[in-house]
């Protein structure tokens, strides 16, 4: 039995503004501590091979500290690496390929396989002579053929596995907005004869038949439900035989998109009891629509913010929720009067162009009010 490790997508150098200075570069780290994992897992479980399809680096302007930091991650599994380039890091004449050569910085275990040829990496101790990686390395971002179709005619030895590697879009199977338009035949390992096709560019854990599948990136970029942070194991029996596949999740940050509708206070208690138990390396955005008294959002303010200290990142999108004050609330921040009639119209404007100024200027008039006159929600 041959076993391998399929892995993609890892965007090393990505960056992540929007979350700031705080969560940003600890979001970015991550993406060289789960290779190191990835390391760790296949020392672990001994496999032959670790086959990285497509996209290692974000851009091909990453940093030099950053191209020696990735081959320094790879130094914990000391098997044979196949290293792909996909759309991000795609192999031009000029690369972060190119750069990372002149820097002398890939091990003799480390194969960059930037050559549409074979790559035969032999499996000593195994029932067959070997392993026969068939690549389809990007030589520019796009590209509108099959960069697979070579593997159809391609001569490996008698008695090894046919390994694909490829980055694109299986035609057929994916969504249209997905990073790239390189197209990759859906029926490829069948008229290729492979007994293993390790594909990259969708994001998420994707079985596309028998023995065609999508790792999927190891640590989540983004709040989509495409089971992202894996990476498979993948046991070969044979030639022609079906092969195993194993996921192991592998990410630390989940990424967790919420959307919830609050109409009743007792929907805000039951949200705050959600984030309290939300897991503490989770990555969330949330989004709130409805509508809520002034008590209960001062509640759900709490319980947001109690999360947003304890979870790795929390973005919090309120503009479809509006506050709809009661008597009780105007009672509890003694609004009475002019104070009253500021509350009402700002609540009126919650629906028009100004709806956000609006909700934010109320939630401020209700804060201010409790503290100077120490109401409570």
């Amino acid at each position: 039995m041959v076993t391998l490790i399929h892995t993609a997508d890892w965007q090393i150098g990505r960056q992540f503004e929007p979350f700031g200075p705080e969560d940003g570069p600890i979001l970015a780290e991550a993406r060289l501590e789960v290779v190191a994992r990835i390391a760790q897992l296949a020392r672990e479980r001994d496999v032959h091979a670790v086959l990285v399809a497509g996209d290692i680096f974000d851009a091909q302007g990453v940093s030099d500290r950053t191209i020696r930091r990735l081959f320094d991650a790879l130094s914990g599994y000391p098997g044979p690496w196949v290293l792909l380039p996909g759309n991000h890091d795609a192999a031009l004449a000029e690369s972060v390929w190119s750069r990372a050569q002149r820097l002398g910085v890939i091990p003799p275990h480390v194969h960059l396989a930037l050559q549409p040829q074979p790559l035969r990496l032999p499996t000593p101790g195994a029932a067959v002579g070997g392993l026969a990686i068939l690549p389809a390395p990007l030589t520019q971002r796009h590209t509108f053929e099959d960069l697979t179709a070579w593997f159809d005619g391609a001569e490996t030895p008698e008695g090894w596995l046919r390994i694909g590697l490829a980055h694109g879009a299986v035609q057929g199977v994916l969504p249209d907005d997905i990073d790239s338009p390189n197209p990759i035949a859906a029926g490829r390992a069948d008229s290729a004869r492979l007994d293993y096709l390790a594909l990259g560019d969708w994001h998420g854990t994707l079985r596309v038949n028998d023995r065609t599948w999508y790792s999927g990136t190891p640590e989540p970029d983004r709040f989509r439900a495409n089971d992202a942070g894996n990476v498979l194991e993948v046991a070969l029996p044979g030639p022609g035989a079906a092969p195993i596949v194993t996921p192991y999740r592998i990410a630390r940050h989940p990424w967790i998109a919420l959307h919830e509708r609050l109409d009743v206070a007792s929907d805000a208690d039951r949200l705050a009891q959600m984030l309290a138990e939300l897991p503490a390396q989770a990555v969330v955005q949330l989004r709130l629509s409805g509508r809520l008294d002034l008590a209960a959002h001062a509640r759900l303010q709490q319980a947001v913010q109690r999360a947003q200290a304890r979870v790795r990142a929390l973005r919090l999108d309120s503009r479809e929720l509006q506050l709809q004050p009661t008597d009780a609330d105007l009672a509890a921040l003694h609004a009475d009067g002019y104070l009253g009639d500021v509350i009402a119209e700002l609540r009126e404007r919650q629906s028009g162009a100004e709806a956000e100024i609006a909700r934010t200027a109320l939630v401020l008039l209700a804060d201010i009010l409790r503290e100077e006159g120490g109401g409570h929600p």
